[in-house]
C-alpha cells in the first residue's frame, strides 16, 4: 500500500467531496448536540467527521489564497472591485441600508403583532441606524470620496447627532433586558452560530475603522463607525441569548441582570463618546475648511 498517495488523498480529497462534508458534518454535529446523548456512537462519529472537514479545509488555506490571488490578478472584474474602493463601500452601503430597512420593518410589525414594546424598540434601533446609512448612501451615490469635503463632514457631523437618538433607543433595549428580564432565546446551537458570526463581524468592524482612516474620507469614516457600532449592539444582545441558553442553572438572576446592565452601559457609553467625537470633529473641520474657502476667496 502507498501510504504517501493515501495520506495525500486523505488530506487532499477532492473538492466536490470537500463540499459534502461541510453540510454532512454540520447536520450530524447539530443531531448529536441536540438529540444525541454525548457518549453515543453516533455522537462521537460526527465529531470525527466535523473534525476532519475542518482539518482538510484549514490544510487547503494556502491553496485558496493562492487561486484568490490569480483571480484577483487576472480577472477584470475582480480586479475593479479590489482596486476601486468607493465601488465596495458603495455596494457595501446598499447592501447593509436594504437589510436595516427589512429587518426594521420586520421587527415593527412583530411589535404591532405582539403588541410589544420590545419589538418596536428593536425596530426604531434599526430604522436610526437605516437613516445615518441613507445619509451616506445618498452622498457615495453622486460623489467620489473627498470630492466635496464640506458636505462630507456634514453628513459625518449628522451620523453623529443621530448616534445620540440611536444611543436612547440602546438605553431602552438595556432597560427591558435588565429591569424587565426580556431577552433573546435560542437554542444553544443557534447561539454558538450566532457567536461565530458575531465575533467575525465585530472583528472586520474593528479592522475597517482602521483600515479605511488612510483614505481620509469622512464618509468612508462614518461608514464602518456604523458597522462597529452596530456589531457592538449585536455583542449585547448576543450575551443576552448567551446568559440565557446556557446560564440559567449556573447563574442567579441577579448576577444575569448585572452583567447584562454593565455591559450595556459600557456600549451606550462607547456610542455616545463616539457621536460627541464626530459632532465636535466635524465641527471643526467644517471651520477649517470654510476659513480655507474665504481665505482663497479673498486672495
Amino acid at each position: 500500500m502507498d501510504w504517501k498517495k493515501l495520506g495525500k488523498a486523505l488530506l487532499f480529497p477532492h473538492i466536490a467531496v470537500m463540499i459534502i462534508l461541510v453540510p454532512v458534518s454540520a447536520a450530524l454535529l447539530a443531531y448529536s448536540m441536540a438529540v444525541l446523548d454525548t457518549e453515543s456512537i453516533i455522537s462521537y462519529v460526527s465529531y470525527f467527521i466535523s473534525a476532519y472537514t475542518l482539518t482538510v479545509w484549514c490544510v487547503r488555506i494556502p491553496r485558496f489564497v493562492r487561486y484568490t490571488k490569480k483571480i484577483k490578478n487576472e480577472n477584470k472584474y475582480a480586479k475593479r472591485w479590489f482596486d476601486d474602493t468607493h465601488l465596495r463601500v458603495k455596494s457595501s452601503l446598499y447592501g447593509t441600508l436594504i437589510w436595516n430597512i427589512a429587518y426594521a420593518v420586520f421587527q415593527l410589525w412583530l411589535g404591532v403583532y405582539h403588541s410589544s414594546f420590545w419589538f418596536v424598540s428593536l425596530a426604531m434601533y434599526y430604522f436610526s441606524v437605516a437613516v445615518m446609512r441613507f445619509f451616506l448612501v445618498k452622498y457615495a451615490r453622486k460623489h467620489a470620496a473627498g470630492e466635496e469635503m464640506i458636505t462630507e463632514y456634514k453628513r459625518y457631523r449628522a451620523c453623529g447627532w443621530v448616534f445620540l437618538v440611536t444611543n436612547l433607543t440602546l438605553t431602552v433595549m438595556v432597560f427591558f433586558m435588565v429591569f424587565w428580564d426580556r431577552s433573546f432565546e435560542h437554542h444553544q446551537i443557534t447561539t454558538i452560530a450566532m457567536a461565530a458570526y458575531t465575533f467575525t463581524t465585530l472583528t472586520v468592524a474593528i479592522v475597517n475603522v482602521v483600515k479605511y482612516r488612510k483614505y481620509n474620507s469622512p464618509i468612508y469614516s462614518a461608514s464602518k463607525a456604523v458597522s462597529l457600532a452596530c456589531a457592538c449592539v449585536s455583542m449585547l444582545t448576543l450575551e443576552s441569548s448567551m446568559l440565557t441558553a446556557f446560564g440559567d442553572e449556573s447563574m442567579d438572576a441577579f448576577t444575569r441582570k448585572m452583567m447584562l446592565g454593565i455591559s450595556g452601559g459600557v456600549i451606550s457609553a462607547f456610542i455616545v463618546i463616539m457621536a460627541i467625537y464626530m459632532i465636535v470633529h466635524g465641527t471643526k473641520q467644517i471651520r477649517q475648511l470654510k476659513a480655507e474657502v474665504e481665505t482663497d476667496g479673498k486672495q
